[in-house]
């Protein structure tokens, strides 16, 4: 079962791909291979809480990356300033769940190539990048991208080998939250020398193609950690119960676990939360205690010492959530 971890609303600007290293360390927990959906390409991890719904590999073709803003001019939009590139394209649509921004998946994807140091060509927010229907129709081609001016970024950037500027990588990536609040990023890159995968749909990814993945997300994973610590919480999704209020069969904690093996000195308290208008609050706070307790078992039979977790129910108590449906969820708070 895919499994997934939502910041609260204290953590949801920090940096995500902590998650990005726990789905790797399952990964390794199973076997030397995992069959996947479309994948990421190789020289850019994804926003974590997002699916691709769009991927195509162009061979070969004269690229044009924009590098300033846009203007109509005799009934075509053209870009301020603009360079040609020729080289293999590949294109990637994002989803992102509507429990984040486009400011925090803006801040991912450059975090990233800021930390690679590549060179930053241009970029803009809101309004300073003009119509998002010029973006959408003109530029990308892609309707889907069409919303608010005030909801867009874009940002241009260059690798950095050292080698000539024509055989260098370059990324294009556009963000947009729509009119009906769905996020999507579209992300473009190009690769003079050739593309360093080919477009393919559930791709086989074996350990050794995520090696360098791991060491990438372990460096940034500490970092979080220590963020994590004092901001205390975390609220985790997709935890299914049965009627009687035990974890579904199909629940995998083992990415959890994973997180909680990063520092073992933690310890912490599993919130269950459960908010169901027709029964009292003393029966909600006992289905949520039980509740707790199943997860509390589930991390021990894990691998995680027993005198790390306490367990609690709280029923309909806690209200704030950063989600917009949270009524039953499970909750990790740091003592």
């Amino acid at each position: 079962m895919k499994f997934t971890f939502c910041l609260s609303s204290l953590t949801h600007r920090l940096s995500l791909s902590m998650v990005l290293l726990v789905v790797v360390c399952q990964a390794y927990a199973q076997s030397d291979e995992i069959a996947v959906g479309y994948s990421d390409h190789a020289l850019l991890m994804g926003f974590p809480y997002s699916e691709i719904s769009k991927r195509e590999l162009l061979q070969d073709i004269n690229y044009r990356i924009v590098l300033g803003g846009l203007q109509r001019v005799r009934g075509e939009v053209i870009p301020e300033n603009a360079l040609r590139i020729r080289g293999d394209v590949t294109k990637i649509t994002y989803e992102v769940s509507q429990e984040f921004t486009g400011q925090d998946v803006y801040e991912h994807f450059r975090e990233q190539l800021v930390s690679r140091a590549y060179v930053e060509l241009f970029g803009c927010e809101g309004r300073a990048c003009g119509s998002s229907n010029y973006w959408a129709n003109d530029i990308f081609r892609h309707r889907v991208l069409y919303g608010p001016e005030r909801n867009q970024f874009y940002m241009a950037f260059r690798s950095d080998t050292g080698v000539e500027v024509e055989s260098e990588t370059y990324f294009a990536l556009y963000i947009i939250t729509r009119g009906n609040k769905k996020i999507y990023a579209h992300l473009e890159i190009v690769e003079p020398g050739g593309a360093t995968e080919p477009e393919q749909k559930n791709p086989v990814i074996s350990s050794q193609q995520t090696e360098q993945q791991v060491g990438d997300a372990e460096e940034q994973a500490l970092n979080l950690l220590q963020r994590l610590q004092r901001q205390k919480s975390i609220i985790i999704t997709g935890v299914q119960f049965q009627a009687d209020d035990q974890l579904e069969q199909s629940v995998n904690l083992s990415m959890l676990i994973s997180l909680l093996n990063l520092d073992p000195s933690l310890s912490f308290y599993v919130v269950s939360h459960l908010r169901e208008g027709s029964q009292s609050l003393s029966r909600l706070i006992e289905r949520s205690n039980t509740r707790a307790i199943a997860v509390r078992q589930a991390l021990i039979a894990g691998g995680i010492e027993e005198a790390r977790i306490v367990a609690a129910g709280v029923g309909p108590l806690a209200p704030q959530c950063a989600i917009d449906s949270c009524d039953q969820r499970i909750e990790l708070v740091l003592r």
